[in-house]
């Protein structure tokens, strides 16, 4: 959530808030919440630090409480104590230093901290860059008053007497702290001729994928690896057997589905069910919370629950520290490694991503993290897919999406993101929801009886989907030898007895792809009763590739000779499979994708990269990607690159009125060496989706059957400038509309879950294909992929239903039912139209509310973001009020 927010609320004109982060100030009793906003006024920056509320929405909910301006004297080190070893890899604990004072903080783990200390840093080069000028701050006096009357409590601002000779032991802390984070950054390779590492240093190995700020001595930035570099580690890579062996190393995975309950028995037996305790814990959980605050703002209290939980039932032979905690909605995954392997952990990442409702509700999706164990990349895939016995293929699409759009940044930006499949281990667990088919529920107990477990796989659709090669290639999962863990009346182990009475599966699974993996059990854990799944528990062996110090240095010491004796002797070179693409007859939301073959065939190694043209902002037109778009090539080395192109909602409006069209140039450059063009065309076939609801009114054929040049002028001509007398007499609504709205009213007005389960997107394909070109009796698809194919139009809309010009006259006036209703008589007559014929249609889905369980609160938050669009990015404050204003229209007829 963008905190900033709330902060910008509270400051002048001129001011900005640029980017907030939520964090914990240390007290000498504790911890207290705070929010920490980097603001600037005319090239000055300081730090806004404020009490807040649990969730900072709005400017009334935060306090200020100090500022810290960055000038000369202001410094931020990274410091660390054996005592909060335990919380390895959770939080950056920082020491802010500023006119002899300083606090201590701890900023959330991930890639969010390390773009606010990065922006910290440009702010401090800011100042730099002004010497000897030092800035004035005279912006920030009329905050200080309101400063000294919200201070509270003693020792949250530490003063700090440099006169003293405590001060000497000050300094002594900041120079230890910025030397360890310099050793962890600069020699994370080199020996401790020691023998050992200080807890400092320790503690840094682990959290080496984030960067800390300093100016004791320089501020650290973002690390940018040139061409010598990949070069080295390109050929360490390559030379890795030589200074790698493999150990093997005990993972213990576990998935459990709790139904939203609390946990309410320890969890020992499922969590130390092995005689000796694992190196490596990987946990997840799903329907961790299903209330609606879950669902709608991503907040639950249940997250503490369970990992105290968690905590309490881990092995007691030994000692564990927490890496990483992520969480989506109900979906959340842990991750805890003993004490004594965590210095061996890095490169930590985190992604989500919800495959929900247009791709973006959080109910049913995936969490992720990745790892560096000692020279081993791990992904760890925590996934909740879609439910229900007949819908495998959705659950296939919900795979693919996770697999296509979990993308986790490295160290280096220059870098494309990683995918889950370009981690040489992938272990990938949760309820993945997949039933036994072809089964009555009757047969399936009996076989459940027998143990006759055989015969029951053989209809598990997973397996069935695995077989076909659907879903999950290249994975493997153990013989499973326990019976289904779904579905038990909860607190029980019977099956279930509820009116639907579902039919028994295995819905909770674990999977692996990867090299030198031996599963040692897979098994349920029938004592727990808290839900109405069992948990389900892996130990897998893996072997990991560990460092032989000595061997690594006389490797590197080799590279880099050799790459002396290059260095200078020859220019770079490749040669291209292609150098022109056609993409002919591209669709709305249709992904199509071809290659190019890049090959070194020059006499060195060589960087490359597709570079920004003149006056451009970006490398590549919005519509195309090139995947990877930059990169390293050894000698006689190739690289494919995947050119995709992908019409959404915020390129198909230019495409389809012809302003723009598919016509592109990519620079391919070398470093050192020369450019590469490559020309990138096609043809777009205008949709209803990305059109404007006007030119849909003049269409009374569907739109790919008219004269592209029809199409064209209609586009760019405004509704007032269409009064031709020989022109038909326009529609009401688009035909379109009434068709997917009329679907919906005549087949699932009385829906489970309307808007709120995803379709199919080959359905999707289908439907919008009959839309564009013939106006058909039925729609093709389920009722879920009709309804997501209504949402899509509303959003791909180029003007939205209440035009950008009345928007924010809609927030200003969101709580007066009779201005609400006047400002939407003001609108054009056919977005007027579409306005009440899509709130008549909504009010009749909530007269079957006891079967469709759509509420007001539901229906006005899905439709209130597609009806009145923000013309710029919408704060959350602009989403309650454009909630409210479409609420007086739900609710005015209910009586």
């Amino acid at each position: 959530m963008d905190q900033s927010v709330a902060i910008q609320e509270t400051l002048e004109d001129g001011e900005n808030c640029l980017i907030a982060v939520q964090c914990l100030l240390l007290l000498n009793n504790g911890t207290e919440s705070r929010l920490l906003g980097l603001v600037e006024h005319v090239k000055e920056h300081a730090l806004f630090m404020f009490t807040h509320r649990r969730m900072a929405i709005t400017g009334k909910d935060v306090t200020l409480q100090e500022i810290i301006p960055i000038s000369y004297d202001f410094s931020v080190v990274e410091v660390s104590s054996p005592d909060e070893f335990a919380l390895v890899g959770a939080d950056t604990r920082v020491r802010v230093t500023f006119c002899n004072k300083e606090i201590e903080l701890k900023l959330p783990f991930g890639s969010h901290t390390r773009l606010f200390l990065s922006e910290v840093n440009k702010a401090w080069c800011d100042v730099c860059e002004q010497y000897p000028d030092s800035p004035k701050f005279d912006w920030l006096s009329k905050y200080q008053k309101h400063i000294k009357g919200t201070r509270s409590s003693a020792g949250k601002i530490i003063k700090r007497d440099r006169s003293h000779t405590t001060d000497s032991k000050g300094h002594q802390e900041d120079k230890q702290a910025h030397s360890s984070t310099e050793k962890a950054r600069g020699d994370g390779f080199q020996e401790n001729n020691q023998g050992k590492v200080k807890s400092e240093e320790r503690n840094e190995l682990v959290r080496s994928s984030r960067h800390t700020v300093s100016n004791k001595a320089q501020m650290l930035t973002m690390p940018q690896f040139g061409l010598r570099d990949n070069l080295i580690k390109c050929e360490l890579l390559k030379n890795e057997d030589t200074y790698t062996y493999i150990e093997n190393f005990n993972f213990f995975l576990g998935t459990y589905n709790v139904n939203g309950q609390t946990p309410k028995e320890s969890l020992y037996s499922w969590l130390s069910s092995t005689p000796e305790p694992p190196d490596i814990y990987c946990l997840g959980f799903q329907e961790l919370d299903l209330s609606k605050e879950a669902f709608f703002f991503n907040d639950t209290p249940k997250e503490q629950e369970w990992m105290k939980a968690v905590s309490e039932g881990l092995h007691p032979d030994a000692k564990y520290a927490l890496v990483k905690l992520v969480r989506l909605v109900g979906i959340m995954l842990l991750f805890y490694v003993k004490k004594e392997h965590a210095e061996h952990i890095s490169e930590v990442e985190t992604e989500t991503v919800g495959t929900g409702i247009m791709g973006r509700m959080g109910n049913k999706g995936a969490v992720a993290v990745r790892f560096r164990f000692h020279n081993s990349d791990i992904c760890v895939v925590n996934s909740h897919l879609a439910a229900h016995v007949e819908e495998y293929e959705r659950r296939n699409q919900d795979y693919k999406d996770i697999c296509s759009r979990i993308l986790f940044r490295q160290q280096d930006p220059t870098l494309p993101p990683l995918t889950i499949m370009k981690h040489s281990i992938v272990l990938w667990l949760g309820d993945l929801n997949y039933r036994i088919s072809d089964l009555e529920v009757d047969h399936v107990k009996g076989l459940i009886l027998k143990k006759d477990f055989e015969t029951l796989y053989n209809h598990d659709q997973l397996k069935r989907q695995m077989d076909e090669e659907a879903v999950f290639v290249g994975f493997l999962e153990g013989e499973i030898e326990f019976q289904p863990t779904y579905k038990y009346d909860t607190g029980s182990d019977q099956w279930d007895t509820s009116e639907k009475c579902r039919v028994p599966a295995w819905c909770d699974r674990i999977l692996w792809r990867g090299k030198n993996i031996t599963q040692l059990y897979y098994k349920s854990h029938m004592s727990l009763r808290t839900s109405d799944h069992k948990p389900v528990s892996s130990v897998m062996q893996i072997g990991i590739k560990v460092v032989n110090e000595e061997a690594y240095k006389k490797t590197l010491e080799e590279i880099v000779r050799s790459l002396d004796k290059l260095e200078n002797e020859c220019i770079p070179s490749v040669t291209l499979s292609q150098r022109e693409f056609h993409f002919n007859d591209v669709k709305f939301m249709q992904h199509r994708a071809e290659t190019l073959t890049v090959h070194n065939d020059g006499q060195v190694p060589c960087q490359f990269k597709f570079i920004q043209k003149l006056d451009e902002p970006a490398y590549c037109k919005p519509w195309l990607t090139a995947n990877p778009s930059n990169g390293f090539l050894a000698q006689g080395d190739s690289v494919v690159i995947d050119l995709e192109v992908f019409v959404n909602r915020s390129t198909a409006p230019e495409l389809s009125s012809g302003q723009q069209q598919l016509e592109d140039i990519l620079v391919l450059h070398l470093e050192r060496g020369k450019d590469y063009f490559v020309s990138i065309t096609g043809s777009y076939l205008p949709s209803c989706f990305g059109s404007s609801i006007h030119t849909l009114c003049q269409l009374r054929e569907p739109i790919q059957e008219m004269p592209l040049e029809t199409v064209h002028k209609l586009s760019l001509t405004s509704p007032s400038e269409i009064s031709s007398p020989d022109m038909e007499k326009a529609l009401d609504i688009p035909k379109e509309l009434w068709m997917m709205v009329d679907h919906l009213y005549r087949n699932a007005s009385k829906q489970e879950d309307l808007f709120q389960l995803p379709g199919l997107h080959s359905e999707f394909e289908e439907i919008r294909d009959c839309l564009d070109t013939c106006t058909p009796d039925t729609l093709p698809g389920g009722n879920h992929s009709v309804a997501e194919a209504l949402l899509l139009f509303l959003d791909a809309l180029s003007e939205p239903v209440v035009t950008f010009l009345q928007y924010q006259q809609c927030l200003e006036c969101c709580s007066s039912s009779g201005q609400c209703k006047k400002i939407i008589s003001m609108l054009p007559q056919c977005h007027k139209n579409v306005f009440n014929y899509v709130t008549a249609f909504l009010r009749e889905l909530l007269k079957n509310s006891a079967h469709n369980r759509l509420d007001v609160n539901i229906l006005a938050t899905i439709f209130a973001a597609l009806l009145l669009r923000s013309p710029t990015k919408q704060d959350l404050m602009e989403k309650r009020k454009t909630k409210e204003f479409l609420q007086h229209f739900l609710v005015q007829e209910s009586n």
